[in-house]
């Protein structure tokens, strides 16, 4: 039996939610991803101010009627967002789920409990997940050290990572890191696992509102084709290999400080990447997911593959023999390697 809580919560048809991506939750992907049977995922500090969240919100109210989140980040700085005033948004939006990171969930769940909302918090440790547990959150999603953005500072596997977690937490919990398929979400659900949080997958889909060439860039990667920055500093980030996050990772392994690479890693930068295609414009995400990404398709196609190779898996596991995904249906591995 596999936990399928996480999938009644939101009545989804496929255990998969989409991550929150700067920059590329928008309506138009959230929206995509929950129709297509799993939770859409809007970012909320993709948009300059609570007003523009708020519009964005509406907008993905007006492409779908089925439940989607929105990701909330909140980490210190010295000049922070509103972040009340987004959680005021959230709070009022009659949204299904916020996905919170960066911060101790406790007061923030119980605002948003009482509005109704569930809250989904990630973590990228044992430690982690249970304190989040703790705090009432309804779901955790464990973040492995294969994941894009920043996987902590442990280097724990999403595998052994989820292991411990569901041993030791009741509520349903995400595997996140390393995924982009049926077959390898399949092996978390039989680790325990009530369902898999992607981002990198989602970026190559015709709905990611982000240029082609950053789409064939993820198609044409491997696993080996992703650069940890920051590991000096102990606040490491998985981004994709190239000119930049190179010459930005030689700088800090020489002794550089944050302020040696700052005019590199600029989020402005990153965003050019992305609106341009200029792959060297700037850094960006992408997780060792790129070894299992051969293709851009809708997320309706993907969903309804994924769902497929998760039946598949859980078929052979069952009965070696049975298999209900045809060889037609997985997409040939045509990259050059």
């Amino acid at each position: 039996m596999t936990d399928e809580r996480f999938t009644e919560m939101f009545s989804l048809t496929t255990p998969v939610m989409q991550g929150g991506m700067q920059g590329i939750g928008t309506a138009t992907l959230a929206a995509a991803v929950s129709n297509a049977g799993g939770l859409g995922t809007i970012t909320a500090l993709t948009f300059s101010t609570p007003e523009l969240l708020a519009a964005e919100i509406d907008a993905c109210f007006a492409l779908t009627a089925r439940p989607f989140a929105v990701n909330l980040t909140m980490l210190p700085s010295i000049t922070p967002p509103p972040y009340d005033a987004y959680l005021s948004v959230l709070e009022n939006s009659g949204i299904a789920a916020v996905e919170l990171s960066g911060t101790n969930p406790a007061p923030i769940t119980a605002r948003l409990h009482t509005a109704g909302i569930r809250v989904i918090h990630k973590a990228t440790s044992l430690k982690h997940a249970l304190k989040a547990e703790a705090s009432g959150v309804d779901v955790v999603a464990v973040i492995g050290f294969e994941a894009a953005g920043h996987p902590g500072e442990l280097d724990v596997p999403t595998s052994v990572l989820l292991q411990r977690v569901v041993e030791q937490v009741a509520i349903p919990v995400l595997a996140a890191g390393g995924l982009a398929n049926g077959r390898g979400i399949a092996s978390m659900l039989m680790l325990g696992a009530a369902g898999a949080m992607l981002a990198t997958r989602f970026m190559a889909t015709e709905e990611a509102p982000i240029h082609d060439n950053v789409k064939q860039s993820i198609i044409d990667h491997t696993e080996l084709d992703t650069v940890l920055l920051f590991r000096e500093l102990n606040n490491t980030a998985r981004v994709a290999r190239n000119a930049v996050s190179v010459e930005a990772a030689a700088v800090l392994a020489r002794g550089g400080s944050f302020d040696d690479v700052q005019h590199l890693v600029a989020g402005a930068r990153g965003r050019e990447v992305y609106r341009t295609g200029d792959l060297d414009a700037g850094i960006w995400w992408a997780s060792q997911a790129q070894g299992l990404i051969y293709d851009a398709p809708s997320c309706s196609v993907l969903l309804q593959r994924i769902a497929a190779e998760i039946d598949d898996a859980v078929a052979r596991i069952r009965s070696p023999k049975a298999s209900s995904t045809a060889a037609s249906d997985i997409p040939s591995i045509s990259r050059a390697r």
